[in-house]
């Protein structure tokens, strides 16, 4: 199976408007200057004058503005409604186990679907429902269920299979989960495209941009200092975080109330705090952080704990410009820094 689509296959999506490959590539035109969806409706341009990104990401830092007939930016529809129903079917019924079979049945070529896991999910769709199946026993013996009673309602046919399958996956047998904790991951859309977030049972502890380049840093970095693994899968703390970011791009939601769970040093975690204080739709420069930190010599300290913040938005290091009033780096990236800064500004009372 190839990894990627070839140029020929992405411009035959293009071609037939195939709105399945949601979120898989972005389509840019070098005539016009504009990038758009796989299944736009406007007319297909030659194939000279196109060239293929993964992200709307890349084509925006190459140059190119959203289209004004499908809307890139402004939709949060990147996850293909096909995969949409999948994941919220495994969700809602871990003993199910979907194979290619099933796949076909319901009209899914099976090297779309582990394509897509793969470049959203770096796992096989294979793997994605052994790990939430192993997050589902995980939650069901921490609630005093049996491990022999777990295994076989999951569909294991034995259980020395769950005790591999879960040792594997977790790093401990199950009958040392007290040892381990779990960070539940889910990913989803929004108008700057698509993110993952992030949470333990005390609460929210990451939420980023799928394309920030620390990201893999930031995972190992989260499971190293939490003693956890990242499993697919919803809490409670994932279902608040993506009603209120639904809520904050729709301009109606200024501050957040879902909990947090950020490990990090006193100093980083000072940083972070002052960081929530910032008004929405205003911006405080490095200097001021460290006002309010009663250090105002700490400015490269501040930044650099700004830098690994790992929670956009939320705890929002968008909101901090350079003291001369220029952006500054942002992890997800100077273009949707920007568009943040001018969407608060437009949203203000």
């Amino acid at each position: 199976m190839k990894n990627q689509l070839s140029f020929q296959e992405q411009y035959q999506i293009v071609q037939t408007k195939d709105t399945s490959y949601e979120g898989i590539f972005i389509t840019a035109v070098k005539t016009t200057g504009i990038f758009c969806r796989p299944g736009c409706t406007a007319r297909t341009p030659k194939a000279e004058n196109v060239v293929f990104y993964k992200s709307i990401h890349e084509a925006i830092i190459n140059g190119y503005r959203p289209c004004k007939t499908c809307k890139p930016m402004e939709s949060a529809s990147e996850t293909p409604k096909y995969i949409t129903n999948i994941l919220k079917e495994l969700n809602e019924n871990p003993f199910l186990k979907i194979k290619d079979y099933d796949l076909r049945i319901r009209g899914i070529e099976p090297n779309k679907i582990r394509r897509w896991f793969k470049n959203h999910f770096n796992m096989t769709f294979q793997s994605y429902q052994r790990m939430l199946r192993i997050n589902t026993a995980f939650n069901k013996i921490s609630n005093g269920e049996s491990i022999t009673n777990t295994a076989f309602d999951l569909g294991f046919e034995s259980l020395s299979g769950f005790n591999s399958s879960y040792q594997n996956i977790v790093g401990k047998s199950p009958s040392q989960i007290n040892k381990k904790n779990i960070i539940n991951i889910i990913r989803f859309t929004t108008p700057l495209g698509p993110m993952f977030g992030c949470a333990t049972s005390n609460g929210v502890c990451l939420f980023e941009f799928t394309n920030r380049r620390m990201l893999e840093t930031e995972f190992k970095d989260l499971t190293r200092r939490l003693n956890a693994i990242i499993l697919p899968g919803e809490n409670n703390h994932l279902k608040q975080l993506k009603i209120e970011i639904s809520e904050y791009f729709q301009g109606n939601r200024k501050t957040f109330g879902v909990e947090l769970d950020a490990p990090g040093t006193i100093f980083q975690k000072n940083v972070w705090k002052i960081l929530q204080t910032i008004p929405y739709g205003e911006t405080w420069s490095y200097q001021q952080q460290a006002i309010q930190l009663d250090n105002p010599k700490a400015v490269r300290s501040v930044a650099n704990a700004n830098g690994h913040n790992r929670i956009a938005i939320i705890i929002p290091c968008h909101r901090v410009i350079g003291k001369d009033g220029s952006l500054t780096g942002y992890g997800g990236g100077l273009e949707r820094k920007k568009w943040l800064l001018d969407f608060e500004h437009r949203n203000l009372d």
